[in-house]
């Protein structure tokens, strides 16, 4: 039993932590793509529309592998968890409903924006990118508002263990999905934004700086150096939920052992036997920056059974990795906003191009990390404070089968996706430059 729930919580890690990152293009790429576009009709820029022609062939590629990650997560809710849809699948199907629903408009305006470049008029065309960009966002806030359900379960009432008077309006907007849908649709443009912008970058290093690579860099870094700075305050935001809806997992985040007045804030450090050591310690502020007042009390980890803690050391050093990420990239973009207000032109450092290519990268590792710390920082929970994750798995034998099958799956997704995009990029950067994008 112990085998197959690591094996089913295994696998359902992977298949989410690799959905996630092909997810975040989802939302953020049509937008980005369309704001090319709309450049491009309103200036007459063809370097524009050339980007935004290049970016639509690669939002088709990742919208088809996500399709066939996001298929393999809705049957792995029903195998591996069924203690978990067959109690509160009338709870909370209202948003994995409805994101159906915006998946399949998203899929038809997809192909719509992708067949009709030459068959519809520019601004028409450009119009039936909206509803595209709409639907990826719903989606995101649909699926994330069903995972903050379970950490903050409402739109019920348990009699004798049954679940009665299902309101499922009340259970998908509970206090979690405000600050946790919004967290996440900023990180997904953030990861699409530096993501995009990392490839120009590369291309910037090895000495390809016309025009079309510029705008390539400068307008997708742009939106997500421009989002840095609000992801800070959503990520604040959700600090100070945390503090009052779920005060374990804060305790988790900070390992911080014992209830306290003045709680320090800390940086680094391994929990072992009950203690944090070998941490960073600054006084007075966690209390400070949960509660507002650095004399406030914060609940530690004394307060919960020792069977309903969340694994301390994985949770903190997620939530430090996620962190520093963040700050790091909000430099980069004070670094990227510095040089334009200076004049009125990139970065010339070798250093921010660099810093710039693995930007992507990070920004993707951060959404790892922060979803590291939802969902292991729930634990032992799949439903907080009502159902155990132990309770839910599927009592059948034979679940590490399962995930050997997905994780080969996972990998030839892995590879394919890889190899077509290359293919792509190598055949963009092989086309001959206009005169108007060669470098002045």
């Amino acid at each position: 039993m112990i085998e197959d729930l690591a094996a089913a919580r295994l696998q359902m890690a992977l298949s989410l932590g690799w959905h996630i990152v092909i997810a975040s293009f989802g939302v953020g790429m049509p937008a980005v793509t369309l704001f090319a576009e709309w450049r491009g009709y309103r200036t007459g820029d063809p370097v524009y529309t050339r980007l935004a022609h290049r970016w639509a062939k690669s939002m088709g590629v990742l919208f088809a592998v996500g399709a066939v990650s996001g298929t393999i997560l809705s049957f792995e809710m029903g195998l591996l968890w069924p203690g978990l849809m067959d109690r509160y699948g009338d709870v909370i199907g209202l948003p994995f409903a409805l994101e159906g629903f915006a998946f399949f408009i998203e899929a038809i305006f997809l192909g719509i924006y992708l067949y009709a470049w030459d068959r519809l008029p520019p601004r028409a065309h450009l119009l039936s990118g909206i509803p595209l960009c709409v639907a990826g966002v719903a989606s995101a806030f649909f699926v994330v508002s069903a995972n903050a359900w379970m950490n903050q379960p409402r739109g019920f009432d348990l009699v004798s263990g049954e679940v009665t008077d299902v309101n499922p309006w009340v259970a998908m907007f509970n206090p979690a999905t405000p600050p946790q849908t919004v967290h996440m649709i900023v990180a997904a443009f953030m990861v699409t934004g530096f993501g995009i912008a990392g490839v120009y970058a590369v291309a910037y290093l090895r000495g390809r700086r016309d025009r079309y690579h510029r705008l390539g860099f400068a307008v997708p870094f742009t939106i997500a150096a421009l989002l840095a700075p609000v992801q800070v305050v959503v990520g604040d935001w959700a600090a100070r939920f945390l503090a009052e809806y779920q005060p374990t997992k804060l305790a988790a985040l900070e390992g911080l052992a014992r209830t306290e007045r003045g709680a320090p804030l800390s940086l680094g450090g391994v929990y072992l036997d009950g203690e944090l050591r070998y941490a960073v310690a600054i006084p007075n502020a966690l209390s400070l920056l949960a509660h507002g007042s650095p004399n406030a009390e914060v609940i530690g980890l004394d307060q919960v059974p020792d069977d309903a803690e969340p694994p301390v050391t994985v949770v903190k050093w997620a939530f430090q990795v996620m962190v520093a990420i963040g700050f790091g990239l909000l430099g980069l973009a004070g670094w990227w906003a510095l040089a334009w207000w200076r004049r009125r032109g990139p970065p010339r450092s070798a250093w921010f191009w660099r810093a710039a290519a693995v930007a992507g990268i990070g920004a993707a590792v951060a959404v790892e990390a922060g979803w590291v710390v939802t969902e292991v920082g729930r634990q032992p929970w799949i439903v907080y404070g009502h159902l155990r994750t132990a309770e839910a798995v599927n009592p059948a034998p034979g679940l590490a089968t399962g995930l050997l099958i997905v994780a080969s799956v996972y990998l030839v997704l892995t590879v394919a996706t890889v190899t077509v995009l290359r293919r792509m990029a190598r055949r963009a950067a092989e086309e001959p430059v206009a005169p108007q994008e060669e470098t002045p």
